[in-house]
């Protein structure tokens, strides 16, 4: 408890840790890191939540060959087909979503990145999303250049959501078909046009904890303030059809670890929670402040009201 205390008392003060010291907390007892976690986000967080929801604004026919994606077309998968889908059922999800008490939505589309004529279509949709609806927008369309960020940005859309997947080291093991820098080279690119930006990445493709620690060092080098924690859900038909589901425990500790690492971001649990015996409560008790609700792209998820009432039990409150 002396290290993690003295640790905790030095980032209060401002200090940045290293990898050193990070992987020292991959061996520390998990409830009194989990505590210490959480002290830390009450500290640089206070009790605010972030909870948003997501559609599959485009689904499979993926270029790509991410060896987790049930919508990459190098894999057969029973995954849906669609292409971008119009305003109306975009802007009807948004609607709903807001109305049950999400102050976040994002519209997620397959494929490397959007065409710019997917683009505009996208574009025209937001800014009608956005004249109707209260919702905050965030757009996950792939390895967008600037300039398509900024139509995005000046229809509304404040957010941009690309996950680094895993580390820079293990990323060549997960897709060949692009690049990590393709995907930092994007995250700068929504950043200069004025976005913040959601990234994070996929537990349990294989990765190891010193992975997954230079995954967040790398998200804190590039000021990335939302990190989805995302569990593998083994689809039938990718390669990691048969990899192993992470212990609860071990999701936990990502999740402290996380915190002391990126301590004033919010850390938001994604897909596979539903995967989590307790559906994510511990993790909220450990450092993570931040959710997706609803279903997943081609999965499902847990319900938005379980969720808030999960949020008002534990004494958090929606920002």
């Amino acid at each position: 408890m002396d290290y993690m205390e003295e640790l905790r008392n030095k980032i209060y003060a401002g200090y940045e840790i290293n990898k050193t010291e990070a992987m020292l907390l991959v061996k520390m007892p998990l409830d009194e890191l989990s505590q210490i976690a959480d002290e830390m986000r009450k500290y640089f967080c206070g009790n605010k939540f972030d909870i948003c929801t997501i559609i599959n604004g485009k689904s499979g026919r993926c270029s790509e060959n991410c060896k987790y994606c049930a919508q990459s077309a190098h894999y057969k998968t029973k995954v849906e087909e669609y292409p971008l889908l119009d305003t109306q059922p975009i802007l009807d999800e948004a609607e709903y979503n807001y109305n049950k008490g999400v102050m976040r939505y994002s519209v997620v589309t397959s494929g490397r990145a959007l065409s710019d004529a997917e683009v505009d279509k996208l574009v025209d949709t937001m800014k009608q999303v956005h004249a109707k609806c209260p919702i905050k927008l965030c757009v996950s369309g792939g390895l967008l250049n600037e300039m398509q960020f900024k139509k995005l940005h000046e229809a509304g859309v404040e957010r941009v959501h690309n996950n680094l997947e895993t580390s820079r080291n293990h990323f060549p093991d997960v897709c060949t078909t692009h690049e990590f820098d393709d995907k930092v080279n994007a995250i700068k690119a929504a950043q200069k046009a004025g976005m913040s930006v959601c990234s994070g990445g996929i537990m349990g493709i294989g990765e190891t904890m010193e992975d997954r620690i230079d995954m967040a060092l790398e998200l804190r080098n590039l000021g990335v303030n939302s990190v989805p924690i995302n569990i593998l859900n083994p689809i039938a038909g990718t390669p990691y059809e048969h990899n192993k589901r992470l212990s609860d425990e071990e999701i936990q500790r990502i999740v402290a670890i996380y915190r002391f690492i990126l301590p004033k971001a919010f850390i938001r649990l994604a897909g596979g929670r539903g995967f989590l015996a307790d559906k994510g409560m511990k993790c909220f008790q450990s450092g993570a402040n931040a959710a997706i609700s609803g279903d997943m792209l081609t999965t499902s998820g847990i319900s938005i009201d379980t969720d808030m009432q999960m949020i008002k039990q534990l004494g958090f409150k929606l920002s």
